[in-house]
């Protein structure tokens, strides 16, 4: 996509901390990261969201992240958890498809609480999933 600032960084035009790539995925630094060692996986092909995306780059992605990436953060970095965030539509600053690992450190203050006033009680919900 012409636009899109994660194509261009897997095209190389503009730059990036590349920690892996292969034939499917490019994972970078986050530039803003949440904690040290936030990484972006990002697939090659671009697609918005999780509608659009292929399988077998999802399930290459998630491989990727436990058989690699993981054992890499928690060797390199000394992290003791990983958060796994993705975001679609609402919430999703850029429009490709990417995947957040953001490393967990004791008092990491990477706190992901929800807003208490904005949520309803579990049983109104699910009664809107049945």
């Amino acid at each position: 996509m012409k636009d899109c600032i994660f194509c261009k960084i897997i095209e190389g035009e503009l730059p990036s901390s590349t920690v892996y790539e292969d034939e499917l995925i490019k994972v970078i630094m986050n530039i803003n990261p949440a904690t040290d060692g936030h990484l972006l996986v990002l697939p090659k092909k671009h697609t918005v969201d999780m509608r659009d995306l292929d399988e077998e780059v999802l399930l290459h992605s998630y491989k990727v992240i436990k058989d690699t990436l993981y054992p890499m953060l928690k060797e390199k970095l000394n992290c003791e958890g990983l958060t796994l965030a993705q975001n679609n539509e609402l919430g999703q600053e850029i429009k490709h498809y990417h995947i957040h690992l953001i490393p967990r450190y004791p008092n990491d203050n990477a706190d992901f609480q929800y807003n208490k006033e904005q949520v309803h009680e579990v049983s109104e919900v699910f009664d809107k999933l049945k």
